[in-house]
């Protein structure tokens, strides 16, 4: 267990230098257009301006590779949060060492600052073990949190260098729950336990599916990547997304699978398509009978029906990744009925977490984020998680 802020002593009047993931999208007034990543954040800011501790925000929003660039400043962002916090936030507009530490000797008990982009420092995403910029930031501060789960894969001077430096080094309550939500789930899950792993590519996944195989009861693998598997089990596939350099990979996850005694589920018939924009012939047809000039874009009625019955008897379910092409609400069908039975199961008692982009995406269009257990914030981070790779800005944190 790493510690949290719930665990630091008195902090009134302590300076709290915060590591949140902000990257939020910007409409083209530089309005924020979706600010879930502002409002995960905002009981950790709430938690240390009522403990009475000075706020200071770091983030970053973009890639602008260390140089400094105004269209990927977080100027926009301060206000945005301003609004959701309902009070001032200071914005920094110096950066450190050239004047941001006078910016921030006005700041009062319960007041909040936020950093200008943190990524506007070639020193933030160094590979070395120079030490320099995370001395820097450390003046800043009297103790450090990290709140920035979907952040925490990278070994980012702000991310995880900045907590060797800077102690207490704590976690914030968006990155406890996020630890405490996938940990159980993959650690102490209530069994049946069955995993959804979808998306593009097994290549990407394979990590995941190892990991998952000494787990899971059901390991069902919807999207792109299960026509990998139905071609290395000899089927046709058509033009469906293939990796053929991963055939070897599917049959060893499933032998693997079989020696565990999981119970591996793969569609059996798919909604295909010969014109990916939804406007050519779509149909129905058996998973292993693909014709040539068509690609699977969706699950079909039988599979949705067959990993729906899965899903409401589980007691622990974990999607990672959609099982179709959902952006497109004529590829959507599967998917949205995944996430349907997620919710019943829910409802039921199971424990459901939503993990990476994709997943998280698709559970905003067709359900509500407290319809789950948990829906993750971190898209690479939460995948590195459930790999059961260790994420260095989790690692930094002490004990």
């Amino acid at each position: 267990m790493k510690k949290s802020i719930k665990d630091l002593g008195d902090i009134k009047g302590k300076r709290a230098l915060v590591r949140v993931d902000i990257n939020v999208p910007l409409d083209e007034n530089n309005n924020v257009s979706d600010d879930t990543r502002i409002r995960a954040i905002i009981p950790t800011v709430n938690y240390l301006c009522e403990k009475g501790a000075k706020v200071i925000l770091m983030a970053h929003l973009g890639r602008p590779k260390g140089e400094v660039k105004p269209e990927f400043s977080l100027e926009p962002v301060a206000k945005h949060l301003a609004k959701v916090l309902n009070k001032s936030v200071l914005f920094v507009k110096s950066l450190v060492g050239q004047g941001a530490e006078k910016e921030l000797i006005g700041l009062n008990e319960g007041q909040v600052a936020l950093l200008e982009n943190i990524r506007f420092y070639k020193a933030e995403e160094a590979k070395d073990d120079d030490m320099t910029f995370a001395q820097e930031l450390a003046q800043l501060g009297d103790f450090y949190v990290n709140d920035a789960f979907g952040a925490a894969h990278r070994n980012h001077t702000s991310t995880a260098k900045l907590a060797k430096i800077l102690k207490p080094a704590v976690s914030g309550l968006l990155m406890e729950k996020e630890l405490r939500c996938l940990g159980s789930a993959l650690d102490n899950p209530e069994h049946p336990f069955t995993a959804i792993v979808g998306g593009a590519k097994v290549s990407t996944k394979i990590g995941v599916l190892e990991n998952l195989i000494d787990k899971v009861d059901n390991l069902i693998i919807g999207g792109g990547m299960a026509y990998t598997f139905v071609k290395a089990n000899g089927g046709k596939i058509g033009n469906s997304i293939c990796e053929d350099d991963q055939l070897e990979t599917a049959k060893a996850i499933e032998k693997k699978a079989k020696e565990k005694n999981v119970n591996l589920v793969l569609a059996q018939d798919v909604l295909v398509t010969n014109d990916f924009s939804g406007n050519g012939e779509n149909k129905v047809v058996d998973v292993n009978n693909i014709p040539d000039g068509f690609e699977g874009v969706d699950a079909g009625p039988k599979t949705q029906e067959a990993f729906s019955e899965i899903i409401e008897k589980s007691k622990t379910i974990l999607m990672n990744g959609p099982v179709g092409a959902f952006e497109n609400p004529a590829f959507a069908n599967g998917t949205k009925a995944v996430l349907e039975a997620v919710v019943r199961a829910t409802k039921k008692g199971a424990v459901s977490v939503i993990g990476g982009g994709d997943s998280v995406s698709a559970a905003k269009k067709f359900a509500n984020a407290e319809d789950f257990t948990h829906v993750s914030t971190g898209g690479g981070a939460s995948l590195e998680f459930i790999e059961g790779k260790i994420l260095p800005g989790v690692d930094a944190l002490d004990d």
